[in-house]
């Protein structure tokens, strides 16, 4: 019995290797196993023995899934080598399905699939299958194991378990720049034709990226795409089977794709020249008025610092950012007086903090304007001519008599009388 089972397992590893699977029952082809001399030594006769020559039969080792005819599938046929054909052998089977799921003609050991199989349910059965003496009810062969292998069919799309899916990408990256890798799942079998061969397309998304028909990365197709211009984008994957060719199942997945941001732009002033009007009244270190550079980048790469560039007018003001506006406000340093000096004309620089050095060719990330400011002139009182007046009077002097005179001026422009 050992040479049979050892043959039963050939036959089964290079069916299942696909070297001689039969596509469709083939009743007529049969395969049979070598039979096997067994020596039983017979009571009181050394020299002598009985030989038995046993063996069994099979022409089919699968069946195919989601099978519809109207008859029960042919799965293969058992056939002991003792059965004449005179209907003196009876066949048995178990184990998997049997009764259930596979039949067994008796007397003929034809074994039929009564219900439709499912290969991404249960692959494959193992069985037993055995003949007896009809008249005796004993054994003619020891039980013997087989298995039958469900056959697939291309019965499932490939899906994306994962999907829909997020990723992003920094902006002006180089053609080819990584941005995900997708997968799709196919339920057939692997091993078995084209069924789980999957092969991978863009559906909605070009010319902006493109996705490797094998492993489902994905990449950026066109250079220097520009999230100041388009930050979203939402990409439709195709996974088919069969290799992609027609007829084959197909599922699909989105990729939804964000350009984060990259500083690829300098600050610019919105125009050359700021006009600001000053009360000469201002507190020193009171805010006076607020300029703003605009800068397209998000985040950390939009960050601006403001300076005065050092030269005349400048020097009685000072400038920091308001890091939530990012605004230039600008101080007072030192008090304003109009009638010493109406109006004040200096540049202010705002540059980036952050700075990408793959972008200094495209020109110093920095800009400058001019800004005016005019001092307004308040209404002050009068100023005498001097803070202290000493006079000498006689005593006796009569009442009325001139002893002296003080004098104040008004310096406000369009100065009015002093009483």
């Amino acid at each position: 019995m050992l040479t049979r089972n050892c043959l039963s397992l050939l036959l089964w590893v290079l069916f299942d290797g696909g070297l001689l699977t039969p596509l469709h029952p083939q009743p007529q082809q049969t395969l049979e196993a070598e039979p096997r001399e067994n020596v039983v030594p017979v009571p009181g006769r050394r020299s002598s023995a009985q030989r038995v020559k046993r063996g069994w039969v099979w022409n089919q080792f699968f069946v195919l899934e989601e099978y519809m005819g109207s008859e029960p599938q042919y799965v293969g046929k058992l056939h002991s080598d003792l059965d004449k054909g005179v209907g003196t052998v009876k066949y048995t089977l178990s184990g998997d399905g049997a009764g259930t799921v596979f039949t067994i003609d008796e007397t003929t050991g034809d074994i039929h699939a009564i219900r439709s199989l499912d290969r991404e349910e249960k692959p494959f059965y193992t069985l037993r299958a055995q003949a007896v003496d009809v008249d005796t009810k004993k054994p003619l062969e020891p039980e013997s194991e087989f298995i039958i292998k469900v056959q697939d069919i291309n019965d499932n799309e490939p899906k994306f378990l994962d999907g829909p899916y997020v990723a992003s990408v920094p902006e002006m990256s180089p053609v080819g720049a990584y941005v995900l890798q997708v997968k799709a799942t196919d339920a057939d079998d692997p091993t078995y034709g084209n069924s789980a061969r999957v092969v991978y397309s863009i559906l909605q998304g070009q010319p902006y990226f493109s996705i490797d028909p094998k492993t489902g990365v994905i990449r950026t197709a066109l250079p220097n795409m520009d999230r100041e211009v388009k930050e979203q984008y939402q990409v439709l994957i195709q996974a088919k089977d069969m290799g992609g060719q027609l007829g084959g199942l197909a599922g699909t997945t989105t990729v939804n794709i964000t350009l984060t941001d990259v500083n690829d732009n300098p600050p610019r002033f919105p125009k050359s020249i700021f006009h600001l009007k000053v009360p000469e009244s201002s507190h020193v270190g009171s805010a006076i008025g607020r300029i703003r550079a605009v800068d397209p980048d998000f985040g950390k790469n939009a960050e601006i610092e403001y300076n005065i560039v050092p030269g005349d007018g400048g020097n009685l003001f000072d400038i920091t950012t308001d890091e939530n506006t990012q605004e230039g406000v600008i101080k007072l340093k030192k008090p304003l007086d109009f009638e010493t000096k109406k109006a004040y004309t200096f540049k202010v620089e705002a540059s980036n903090l952050h700075l990408d050095h793959r972008f200094h060719s495209v020109g110093p990330f920095k800009d400058t304007a001019t800004v005016k400011i005019n001092v307004l002139d308040m209404d002050e009182p009068p100023v005498f001519s001097k803070p202290v007046y000493t006079m000498e009077v006689y005593e006796d002097t009569p009442v009325g008599t001139i002893i002296g005179a003080v004098t104040a001026q008004d310096l406000d422009a369009g100065s009015s009388s002093v009483r």
